[in-house]
Parts: C-alpha cells; sequence; structure tokens
C-alpha cells in the first residue's frame, strides 16, 4: 500500500518502491516527521527522543515537562512562533501584528490518483499510478488551515509535496513565507549540492558540506534564474555517482525561491524548499487561500546517478505534457547567430533554402520580424508583422517555407515591453513601475505587468493574430530581463511576484489549448529560466545562450542531474563561437550537440562544401540515434569540470542499444591513454561496435573500460554506437 494510516498510534505511511517516509501525529497534534530514506518496515516512531534542552521552549500543553521542545523535535511543517528556533516553513503574521502559527492536526483524508493545483504546474499520474494523501492542520487562535499535500508515485520511487495555506478566520493573516517541504533529519553529516552560474554559464555543480548555520540559495529575479537552479540533493559525505545515499529536491515553479540547508545545535539537519520570503507579503482575508508551488522529492541508496535517473523518469513521464512529450522533435536552424537583427524575408528564404538541402527540418525566424524592432531598444509589445522589412506579408513567407520542405517556428517575447512602442506609449501604465521612480531598465525594455487580466489578454490577442496567418509549427518564448521594479497599480504588492509567474503560467496554457500542434521551447536568455515548471507547458528549454561546445559540456553535465536529455535545447553553433571567441571543429561541436534536442546556430551558407557534408552526415547519425537519445537511460561517466575528458552514454530500456559520446579536454605531449568506463550494458552480453565491428562483452567495457585514441589535435571527440549481439 502506497499510503496508509495506523489508527492506534496516528502514523502514516508513504511507501515507494524503493523508500519509504514516515510521520506521526503526537499526543498534542503536533506533526512529527520520523523517517526519510530506503525500504523500512516499522513505525520508526523509536527514534524521537526527549530530555531537558535547556533553553528550548515548551508548548503550553505539555505543563513542566521540560523535555518536550519544538525546538529539538522534527517536524513535518515546522512554523514560527512555537518555540522552534530553526529555519521556518512557514511564518504567518496576524491581524494584530503577532508573527505565530501553531498548527495541530484537524483530519485527514487518502485518495485515489495524483492531486493537482489550481493555476500551478504539477506532476500528474494515471489513477493507478498515484494516490494523494491530505493533511489538515489548523491553528486553534488564528483559523489558519494548512492542508499539506503528498502524492506518491510508487513504481516512479517519487513523492511529490505541497502545501494549501487557507484563512478560515475572521480577521485577514499575511503570509510572509511558506515552503512546501520541510525535511527533518536527525542525525548524519550531509553535503549540499547546488547549481550556480550566470548567463551564458549556467548550472555549475557545486557540493558544500552542510555546517552549523543556514546555507541557502534562491532568486530574488522574478525567475527561477541563471544564477541558482531550484533543484538541489542533498548527500551523504561519501556518495559518488554509483553508490552512496543521496536526496533529490526539484522545485516546479519558474519564479522566485528559497531552498534553506541548516544543521541546527543539536547536529540535526532541516532542508527546506518554497518561496522566496523576500518581496514576499501574501495578504489572505476570510476563505481565501494561497498554494504554495510542489516540490518533487526522491531518494537513492545506488549513488547520484539513480537519483538522476528517477527525476529524469518523473519529468519525462508525468511533467511534460502535450503532442511532442513522445514524438521526435525537429532539427532546426535558428536565424539568430545567423543574422541577428539584419535580415529580411529573402534572408529567410535562403536559409531555408539551405536548410533543405542540409536535411534540417525547420527554420526558425528570432527576434526582429516585428513593430520597428530594428535592434533591441524598441519595439517589443508591438506584435504585429513587419511586413515592410520582410518585403512580404507572414503567410506568404510560411507558404514560401513550407513549398521549400521546411517548417517555420518564430520567436516571440510576450512579457515584455520596449518604452519605444506603440503598446508602452498608449499603456504605460501596464508596465511593472515603482510610481515616482525611474525604471531600472535591463537590455533597454521593461516587464508588462502579468498580474493584470487586461494585459494578458491583449498581448495574447496579438500572438495568436500572428500565429493564425500562416502555418507556424514551433515558437521560441523568451525572457531576456529579470524583474526590478516590483509595483502594480492593479495589485497588492506582496502578492505581485507570484501573481506575475500564475499570470505567464495562464498564458502558457492558453496558448497550449489553443494550438496543440505548435512546438513551444522555452528560453530566458537561454537558461535563466530552466526549471520543471516551465517544462509542464515547454517540453524543451533552450539550454543556454552559450553554444560554444567546451562550455556547453559542463552546462550541460550539471542540466543533467534532474532534467532528460529531451528537455535540453542544444545546438551546433559557428566558429569562432560569438560568445567565448573560441573554435572548435565542426565533428566536436555536434558531438556536444547530440546530448540534448539536435539543432544549429549558424548560416550554412558560409559553410564549405567540406563542412556542409559533414552536417549532413550529423543530422543522419542524429536521427538514426534520436529515439536512443530522448528516452534511453543517460549516463554521466565523468565529470568534465575535474577531468581530462568528458563522457556519457544513453542506453535503451532493453539494453540491446548505446551509445557512448566522448571529447577529450587535455592535450599535452607524450599523452597517457584515456580508459572509459561504461555503465548500464548487460554484463554478460556481447556488444559489436558498429562503425568498425569490434565486439565486447558488456562487463569488460563497464569494469575495464575503452581506451580513447591519443590524436594530436585539439578537442577530438568520438561517438561509438554499440549494439547486442543476438
Amino acid at each position: 500500500m502506497a499510503i496508509g494510516y495506523q489508527q492506534e498510534n496516528r502514523i502514516f505511511t508513504l511507501d515507494t518502491k524503493h523508500t519509504s517516509y514516515r510521520m506521526k501525529v503526537d499526543d498534542y497534534g503536533f506533526l512529527l516527521h520520523l523517517y526519510y530514506g530506503g525500504r523500512v518496515y516499522g513505525n520508526m516512531d523509536y527514534l524521537l527522543t526527549y530530555y531537558d534542552r535547556g533553553f528550548s521552549g515548551n508548548p503550553a500543553d505539555v505543563g513542566n515537562d521540560r523535555t518536550y521542545s519544538m525546538d529539538a523535535l522534527p517536524q513535518e511543517y515546522p512554523v514560527m512562533g512555537v518555540g522552534d528556533f530553526r529555519n521556518s516553513a512557514l511564518i504567518i503574521r496576524n491581524a494584530d501584528g503577532s508573527d505565530c502559527c501553531d498548527l495541530r492536526y484537524a483530519g485527514h483524508e487518502i485518495k485515489k490518483g495524483k492531486y493537482g493545483l489550481p493555476g500551478l504546474p504539477a506532476v500528474y499520474a494515471d489513477s493507478g499510478e498515484a494516490k494523494t494523501l491530505e493533511i489538515y492542520l489548523e491553528d486553534r487562535v488564528s483559523h489558519v488551515r494548512v492542508t499539506l499535500l503528498y502524492g506518491v508515485l510508487e513504481e516512479a520511487d517519487i513523492i511529490t509535496r505541497s502545501a494549501v495555506i487557507e484563512n478560515r478566520g475572521e480577521q485577514g493573516v499575511t503570509v510572509e513565507k511558506a515552503a512546501s517541504v520541510c525535511l527533518d533529519f536527525l542525525a548524519g553529516n550531509y553535503d549540499m549540492l547546488s547549481f550556480y552560474g550566470r548567463h551564458t554559464m549556467e548550472r555549475n555543480m557545486q557540493r558544500e558540506k552542510i555546517r552549523h548555520g543556514t546555507y541557502a540559495i534562491g532568486s530574488r529575479r522574478g525567475a527561477s534564474s541563471h544564477q541558482y537552479n531550484p533543484a538541489v540533493i542533498l548527500a551523504e559525505r561519501n556518495t559518488t555517482e554509483e553508490t552512496g545515499s543521496c536526496y533529490g529536491l526539484v522545485f516546479v515553479y519558474s519564479g522566485n525561491f528559497l531552498c534553506e540547508a541548516e544543521k541546527d545545535q543539536y547536529e540535526q539537519t532541516r532542508v527546506l524548499m518554497g518561496l522566496q520570503s523576500d518581496l514576499f507579503h501574501y495578504p489572505l482575508q476570510q476563505g481565501e487561500r494561497l498554494v504554495v508551488p510542489e516540490t518533487i522529492l526522491s531518494y537513492s541508496d545506488k549513488g547520484l546517478g539513480t537519483l538522476s535517473m528517477r527525476f529524469h523518469r518523473c519529468i519525462g513521464e508525468h511533467l511534460c505534457r502535450g503532442k511532442y512529450k513522445d514524438a521526435p522533435r525537429p532539427v532546426l536552424l535558428n536565424s539568430w547567430e545567423a543574422a541577428y537583427f539584419t535580415f529580411d524575408g529573402s534572408t529567410i528564404l535562403k536559409l531555408a533554402e539551405s536548410a533543405a538541402d542540409l536535411g534540417i527540418d525547420m527554420i526558425v525566424m528570432d527576434d526582429g520580424w516585428f513593430g520597428k524592432r530594428e535592434d533591441d531598444n524598441s519595439g517589443l509589445g508591438d506584435w504585429q508583422v513587419n511586413e515592410k522589412k520582410l518585403g512580404c506579408t507572414l503567410k506568404e513567407l510560411t507558404e514560401k517555407v513550407n513549398n521549400i520542405g521546411v517548417q517555420f517556428g518564430i520567436w516571440i517575447e510576450p512579457e515584455m515591453v520596449s518604452e519605444d512602442s506603440d503598446l508602452y506609449r498608449e499603456h504605460p501604465d501596464w508596465a511593472l513601475q515603482i510610481p515616482g521612480r525611474e525604471p531600472v531598465r535591463c537590455r533597454n525594455q521593461l516587464v508588462l505587468d502579468f498580474t493584470r487580466v487586461e494585459v494578458r489578454d491583449c498581448v495574447f490577442e496579438q500572438i495568436c493574430a500572428i500565429l493564425d496567418q500562416g502555418e507556424i509549427s514551433y515558437i521560441k518564448w523568451d525572457m531576456n530581463r529579470s524583474i526590478v521594479d516590483v509595483y502594480s497599480l492593479e495589485n497588492c504588492q506582496g502578492k505581485v511576484t507570484y501573481d506575475y509567474i500564475l499570470g505567464v503560467y495562464d498564458f502558457l496554457e492558453k496558448l497550449l489549448q489553443k494550438y496543440p500542434d505548435i512546438l513551444i521551447e522555452g528560453c530566458s536568455g537561454g537558461g535563466g529560466r530552466f526549471d520543471a515548471g516551465m517544462l509542464y507547458y515547454t517540453p524543451q528549454i533552450w539550454c543556454s545562450d552559450n553554444t560554444d561546445a567546451l562550455d556547453r559540456l559542463k552546462i550541460q553535465y550539471g542540466t543533467s542531474f534532474f532534467y532528460p536529455a529531451a528537455t535540453v535545447g542544444s545546438h551546433v553553433s559557428a566558429v569562432p563561437n560569438h560568445q567565448t571567441g573560441r573554435s572548435v571543429s565542426l565533428h566536436t561541436r555536434g558531438v556536444v550537440a547530440m546530448a540534448g534536442i539536435f539543432g544549429y546556430e549558424l548560416d550554412p551558407q558560409k559553410l564549405s562544401e567540406e563542412d556542409k557534408t559533414v552536417v549532413r552526415e550529423q543530422i543522419g547519425q542524429y536521427k538514426g540515434w534520436e529515439t536512443l537519445i530522448r528516452k534511453g537511460t543517460h549516463y554521466r561517466l565523468n565529470n568534465p569540470f575535474s577531468e581530462t575528458n568528458a563522457a556519457w552514454m544513453f542506453v535503451s530500456e532493453k539494453k540491446d542499444r548505446a551509445l557512448l559520446s566522448v571529447v577529450m579536454l587535455e592535450m599535452h605531449g607524450n599523452m597517457p591513454v584515456s580508459y572509459v568506463k561504461l555503465k548500464g550494458l548487460d554484463a554478460e552480453s556481447v556488444y559489436r561496435n558498429a562503425e568498425n565491428g569490434r565486439c565486447y562483452y558488456g562487463a569488460d567495457l563497464m569494469e575495464a573500460g575503452l581506451p580513447m585514441p591519443v590524436e594530436q589535435k585539439e578537442y577530438p571527440a568520438y561517438q561509438i554506437e554499440l549494439v547486442r549481439e543476438q
């Protein structure tokens, strides 16, 4: 049974195939956390200990019992104001100005299927694949009720958590902080793996010991950000790719977030994931509620690799939706690095002709096709086709492109507005700006107030009018700045950052419902909003604006800890690279780009005939391997931050086919040979190298490894397809 409740001792049991989760309602109505980890069979309440801690307060309920303190007990949803001085999952400011909320058990329900969240993305599952537990906690003074939601996907080894905060009292309250999950560990020494970065260098893996005090990451930028990804791993100190215990937390949200890890005075560890408390003061009047975005949890006792696989399956099978969830994606050519703003209709047609000649499926017309948009200083918000620039209507252009035999895609940035635009001149109040202050500009653009329905509806109607003009198969949805001026003329200021993201989700959901056959790729200056929330609406995201192959190895390595290859937009670009100035061979660039959804960011007309031949070969190879890359099990073989090569592989579900990719990162005189140990093969089966016919036992390749050639060239790369012999 995935979810159980033992009435006699009021213990909740949540079990997946390989993990267990335990919690208990104690004699005073507090919901205590008992255990989360590998599969167990007992109640685990024996782990609780009580003694006089000193300077740790005691609830009034316990009388003179100084051994009972919330400052030391493990909790499911810790709150401020009950004597727990550690980080809180919930802070409520009451009408009298006090910060206090004393939550006690008020009931529960166990339901078939997986809960959903109104207006928010969430993991989904068939009724037979999941169960839901709802636990009701209530403050008896303010009548604030918190519903804790647990979704259990037994076979997937996934537990999800969310919380709904409702004001059932007569007086208003303000939510000052709200998390969706708290994990309390009574013992153990852990590392926190987080993924930091910057624009064009996202998701670098960082591993830090959790020491006394708080280690925190988050975003105040209005988006999940380039700087910190809303996903972390808590790992025991000796955990590696193949061994050791580790816990993953993935926040299904695209806005401001906060993750805190704290070791307390008693060597206990608490981890929280939820909404960023800065810029957040969410008022709730009687009957109003706040839904906290979901966190996906998983645990592995077989190292980081197994943990990643569980998140890959969950995100790929239970979060991504729509036509393209399980469908092959088109190989596309984006016009941005080929032409930037300097193009017209004939430019796009020439790119389409070159694309068709090379076997590319789609041409995407990037920024610069609308309004008076000749650079990034004007035009955003005026979503009307610049027919003078294109030299034709959009319908005519799409028809010409389609007649060439290539699909057509288009770039949009619906959330933004330029001050030099007709929309801004007509509705300056529609931008997020603080009255009496000059706005903070970024890329010389402002952010539209997507908390307001009339703003979203106006932009939505413009975008639909564009999409209805021709056969458009793909949208690249971009967001090219952070939010600074957090102020809405029509909304409570403490709600803006949260309600803004709800507005973005509302827009995307309406777009998906109206155009279910269009593939939407998310983007925010590349990887500035690469998160599980966006993947609910856009099954792939442009991984980074940095297309340099060597940098992409590191970016894609960090991305792979949570997000499957089928979600990662990864393209071959021109050299010298536009972000780094580095030149890497076309072959190596192709190998790196085939770690995700493959495409190109260059002008094919500038390629030599020899390079065009390579491109045709790359596309043919990728299409032959596309299903394996998109649906196969992804194994990280080496760490590009610390080793002389970067290596990864994809293995089919039946283990009858594998693709090994290796990029050599260092070259020195008289180099030693690099041996790459493979993973995921059937040990007793024989695998044939599809290129040269040489055969190996799976065990040999996994235990001893495969020697890489020593070549006197910069950054050589290798792809080896292995096919199991019958």
